[in-house]
């Protein structure tokens, strides 16, 4: 049986991955010793101890001013003590932790030894640290390539388990079992869905800097596990992810005419969309994943244009009498935010307007030229591009154009893409060098703090961030 959460291609899938919900332990009771009987097939979201738990166990308010201060000891072999595997899903379930800026990891230096007996945590040893909370978890070999992970989330206040569960999988995937841990502590923790256990498609550049090669790339979202998907034989562009499919659209050069084509991440097939005679570009999908957004190119401006993907019918949402382009749906597919020079003012500005192309309103009034708008998955923020005298930057607004903010400037700032539960962006960041320059990821959060770039073994643009994976 195939896991319903199996990676597609061109990552392995997923064979036989079992989630048990792991019962609250007493002093008297072994880690692992009665489980309860709840057995899910695939990589299904973790189940909680009891009901009500997280918000009874855990305080959080005041975790996006001060971090949660949480403990994560390594993972044990079960059966042998240390676990080089462990070591490797605890490190990465603390990494996605730190990169929320939600959670402050206590150093393992600073650890009491001895402090779990018999599976149950010494809980003066952790308070004294001032632990909020604590992550405990084992490594067992299974044996024919497979492993279970389980691990624990406590309350220190409240001297008890919040959540525990087991999963067994091929130990090929302990990464992301890391990254499903870590999105289960954070919806715990703080009360809605992580974003870890997702991936973002990008551009990779790379070559001298007069004829660079830009190829389409898929990674996980903190630069793990790089896949490229495109040759590098014609340029591409753009990569968007289709929220309901395993499939992307991008533009690519092939045959000098830039148009729009989908990627499907489990063939590796690729067709052109439409057939616009003229060049198309921007794609984007809609919230349910059954159409596509894009602009076409037509005399000096440009239009945007719905694409059906099923019946493959073509609707246009504006004309081309001005240059509209990167059309980005709200989260409930109501509304359309876009970019264009159509009021005479001489520069790009964004406009929001309905789904069917009525009621066009404009949102920026800043100084400078406006770009590349994407609309966040919690719908409340705008994030976009802005060309002024202080150069790039990333900054978001609300929907109406209220509440202006600039996250990050630079030399060349671009291509802002949300996380899926709207708190971090990520972005392209070019910097010159005195030949060329470099382009790296990089993510922030909404609030403007906790930037960190994001590595890639080439240089990065375009970032496409992707949904939790199912």
């Amino acid at each position: 049986m195939t896991s319903d959460r199996s990676i597609p291609t061109p990552h392995p899938r997923v064979p036989n991955t079992l989630v048990e919900r792991l019962a609250p332990l007493s002093r008297r009771l072994v880690l692992g010793a009665g489980a309860a009987g709840l057995i899910l097939p695939g990589l299904a979201r973790a189940q909680t101890a009891g009901a009500g738990a997280a918000s009874d166990a855990i305080n959080v308010s005041g975790a996006h001013n001060a971090p949660i201060p949480i403990a994560l000891p390594a993972f044990t072999n079960a059966s042998a003590g240390d676990s080089e595997l462990g070591d490797q899903i605890t490190q990465v379930i603390t990494s996605d932790l730190d990169h929320c800026g939600l959670f402050r990891s206590i150093d393992p230096t600073s650890f009491v030894p001895n402090s779990i007996t018999n599976g149950v945590p010494v809980w003066a040893n952790w308070s004294i640290l001032g632990a909020q909370a604590l992550v405990t978890g084992s490594v067992t070999d299974q044996g024919g390539g497979q492993v279970r992970v389980e691990y624990r989330l406590w309350s220190i206040a409240d001297q008890k388990q919040v959540q525990g569960t087991a999963y067994t999988t091929a130990s090929s995937n302990w990464r992301r079992i890391a990254h499903i841990i870590a999105d289960d502590i954070y919806q715990q923790m703080i009360g809605e869905k992580g974003y870890f256990d997702t991936r973002v498609a990008y551009i990779s550049v790379s070559g001298p800097p007069t004829s660079p090669t830009r190829r389409m790339a898929i990674m996980d979202y903190d630069g793990a596990n790089t896949r490229f998907l495109t040759s590098g034989r014609w340029m591409a562009l753009s990569p968007q992810f289709n929220p309901a499919r395993q499939q992307l659209a991008f533009v690519s050069f092939e045959s000098n005419q830039p148009r729009v084509f989908l990627f499907d991440l489990q063939t590796g097939a690729r067709s052109v969309v439409g057939n616009f005679g003229d060049m198309s570009f921007g794609p984007r999908f809609s919230p349910d994943g059954s159409a596509l957004l894009l602009s076409v190119s037509r005399g000096g401006g440009a239009m945007i244009v719905k694409y059906d993907l099923g019946s493959r019918s073509q609707t246009a949402l504006t004309d081309a009498n001005s240059i509209n382009v990167t059309p980005c749906y709200s989260p409930d597919g109501s509304k359309i935010v876009f970019n264009s020079d159509r009021d005479g003012s001489g520069d790009q500005q964004l406009f929001v307007m309905n789904a069917d192309g009525s009621n066009v309103q404009r949102i920026s009034y800043g100084s400078g030229r406006y770009a590349e708008p994407d609309w966040s998955p919690r719908g409340d923020l705008i994030a976009f591009t802005r060309l002024g005298s202080g150069g790039f930057g990333i900054g978001v607004m609300k929907p109406d154009g209220s509440g202006e903010r600039i996250l990050s400037q630079g030399y060349l700032e671009e291509g802002s893409t949300f996380c899926p539960n709207g708190r971090v962006i990520m972005f392209y960041r070019q910097t010159p060098l005195r030949i060329g320059n470099v382009s790296h990821l990089v993510t922030i959060g909404t609030d403007g703090f906790n930037e960190r770039i994001t590595p890639t073994p080439t240089d990065a643009t375009d970032p496409s961030w992707g949904p939790l994976l199912s």
